[in-house]
């Protein structure tokens, strides 16, 4: 089709004995994109911005971690069946919100042994982690994963026939929630550093903002999508936790902002208006 966007001729790359998996290297790239832009932040906010680096240290392995275990319990029939199977990160499955619980409590963690401001720090971060998301979503893209149902629109997105699920092989294009999520990540990403420097908002209050809105998209992307997931009263397992979340996550940021600011000895994190990025 001349209106669409083409599949990827292959997903990886090998070296010898080597393979580099499209997948894998997105979220390397993302997570290097990620880092630079929280230092920066972390740095404008009047931190030290390796500390940066100490945390990601800590926080990124947790958050593989962590996402991989969202993905082997909610999904358990989709892990490859092999002894490494809920190990095989490589061949996708890894669930966002598994992978940002558990990096932000090491994360946590982290901050607390430094004494260093954890509100401010989540509120530097929450712009970073979208960023590391939209990357990853590149890798969704070349493992032909996680796309949509059928679509004729002018992006709708090429799916080779061995990726498409049972039931939908008689359909050549789908629409590209990798896409879409990507470009809504950025977006947002782009939205909390404006507000961060445009209003005064209370920290952790954009990491608030970052869960809220970007679960609140996940509802509208898990209504797309034709993956295999579990099911509760004929919706997806995710939509029921992306609404939680956005619930919660919109209460968390409209309490931290009408809470009456303490008398005394409050945290220096409004150092939003002075950050650049």
């Amino acid at each position: 089709m001349l209106l669409s966007i083409p599949s990827p001729p292959l997903n990886g790359l090998g070296l010898g004995p080597f393979r580099i998996h499209a997948y894998g290297l997105m979220y390397v790239v993302g997570i290097l994109a990620a880092i630079w832009l929280a230092r920066r932040r972390w740095r404008d906010y009047g931190g030290d911005p390796d500390l940066v680096n100490e945390v990601a240290l800590w926080a990124v392995p947790a958050g593989i971690v962590g996402g991989r275990l969202y993905f082997d319990i909610t999904t358990p029939s989709v892990v490859p069946p092999h002894w490494w199977g809920p190990l095989a990160v490589w061949d996708g499955g890894l669930g966002i919100w598994g992978g940002v619980a558990l990096a932000t409590a090491v994360g946590l963690w982290r901050l607390g042994r430094q004494g260093a401001s954890r509100s401010a720090f989540m509120d530097a971060a929450a712009p970073a982690i979208l960023v590391a998301q939209g990357f990853g979503r590149i890798g969704n893209y070349f493992n032909q994963e996680l796309f949509g149902g059928p679509s004729r629109l002018p992006w709708a997105l090429q799916i080779a026939p061995r990726f498409r699920p049972p039931g939908y092989a008689q359909y050549p294009t789908f629409h590209p929630t990798f896409l879409y999520e990507l470009l809504f990540d950025f977006a947002w990403a782009a939205g909390l550093i404006w507000l961060g420097r445009h209003r005064d908002i209370r920290a952790p209050g954009l990491f608030a903002l970052y869960v809220a809105g970007y679960s609140a998209f996940r509802i509208f992307e898990e209504s797309l999508r034709i993956d295999y997931s579990q099911h509760i009263l004929g919706l997806r397992l995710n939509t029921f936790v992306a609404a939680i979340l956005a619930i919660g996550g919109l209460t968390w940021f409209i309490v931290l902002q009408w809470r009456r600011p303490p008398d005394s000895g409050r945290e220096p994190v409004s150092l939003q208006h002075t950050c650049r990025f």
